[in-house]
């Protein structure tokens, strides 16, 4: 074996989620007010509440927006919008990553929709200037498991009939969202601000609002998808009073977070140490020769869940499979030498490394990441010869 790189990453956590708690992180520094007490209780609202102020506050949401904490993930939040929001015109579903594909599924096999599917091969986007302003339109901002980005939401009219539903899990706290073209938005703690998981965020714009108590969907509700009551919004969701039981202990990590955000100087910082990460990895793969972007676009590309790709002829030329195993080999060296942690590419994505570059992950560790790449791709490749 080759000698190693001397220095390691301080913290080697770069999994695209759960992904790396806050710099300083300290379970001691989480309050316990409202740990054993009721979700109901004034404490336990008041605690969801400040999360949602905060949330407000931090991301920068519109007055006339709602934000409520809902359960399963970023995934319960996607699909509430879905079947609540969902039927009464035509939808554009927008796929060039798995989850996108997921929500596809739920739209044509499960919800049986008047939709046009709009897909796109990892690392690119479908021809955003073909989605109908006429049509509802489901899209995620950014692919967790692609790497690619909108670049903006120019495309989106700002006159549209139909409802914007945008799943930004991977972009809240590190893209700029541009609110007044979005009705709907998604995300979950476990991502940029590195929170636990399970929990969702649901935004709700004025139209979307609108949609709901005008529109009653013809298929039964799961009591957690329910949004309405007597054709009227349940409001108390938007105001801490949530469909089913939270962790509260997740709720104090993820105001924990929000507080370290505000302090580092708010929505602009969070992007500013994403952008810094990106930068970090670009200048690495524009002078290696092994490896570059799974998204070609500089424009489209992630700063947070930064895909690569191994260019490297002897190693292209492999099936997939082998592929795979290559890739498996490399994370397991990285692993095994504590440089780096859960490298490796989404399971239906190209073979490939993916690396967190999200708000919580300190750039020098990316800088010191990036010489272990390069050695352990050279020691994976001895494994061939």
């Amino acid at each position: 074996m080759t000698s190693t790189p001397g220095v390691r990453p301080a913290r080697p956590l770069f999994s695209s989620g759960p992904c790396a708690k806050r710099p300083g992180w300290d379970a001691s520094n989480l309050s316990t007010i409202a740990l054993g007490r009721s979700h109901r209780s004034s404490v336990g609202k008041a605690r969801l509440r400040d999360a949602i102020d905060r949330t407000r506050a931090v991301l920068e949401v519109p007055d006339d927006y709602l934000i409520g904490i809902v359960p399963a993930s970023d995934t319960g939040a996607v699909e509430m919008a879905m079947w609540s929001l969902l039927g009464p015109r035509k939808v554009d579903m927008l796929a060039w990553e798995s989850f996108g594909a997921g929500w596809v599924t739920d739209a044509v096999k499960q919800l049986e929709l008047d939709a046009r599917v709009m897909t796109a091969d990892y690392g690119e986007l479908p021809d955003l200037s073909a989605v109908d302003p006429a049509h509802d339109v489901v899209f995620t901002w950014n692919g967790t498991t692609s790497g690619v980005r909108v670049p903006d939401a120019d495309w989106i009219s700002a006159s549209r009939e139909g409802l914007t539903i945008c799943d930004a899990t991977s972009a809240c706290f590190a893209q700029a969202l541009d609110w007044p073209k979005l009705d709907v938005v998604t995300f979950s703690f476990q991502k940029v601000l590195g929170g636990e998981a399970a929990h969702g965020v649901l935004i709700l714009g004025p139209r979307a609002v609108e949609r709901l108590e005008s529109y009653t969907p013809p298929w039964p509700l799961p009591k957690i998808f329910r949004l309405t009551k007597g054709g009227k919004l349940i409001d108390g969701i938007f105001k801490g009073a949530t469909i089913n039981t939270p962790s509260m202990l997740v709720i104090e990590d993820y105001i924990d977070a929000l507080k370290w955000a505000a302090g580092e100087g708010g929505l602009a910082a969070l992007i500013g140490r994403a952008v810094a990460n990106l930068e970090t990895l670009s200048r690495w793969v524009a002078a290696t020769n092994w490896v570059d972007f799974l998204a070609a676009d500089p424009d489209c590309r992630s700063n947070t869940s930064v895909c690569l790709k191994i260019v490297d002829p002897e190693i292209a030329a492999l099936n997939e499979d082998a592929q795979r195993k290559f890739v498996k080999e490399m994370e397991a060296l990285l692993a095994r030498e504590e440089a780096a942690y859960d490298v490796g590419g989404y399971r239906d994505a190209p073979p490939g490394l993916r690396i967190w570059c999200g708000a919580t992950v300190e750039t020098a560790d990316v800088e010191s990441l990036t010489p272990w790449l390069d050695w352990a791709f050279a020691e994976a490749k001895k494994t061939l010869s």
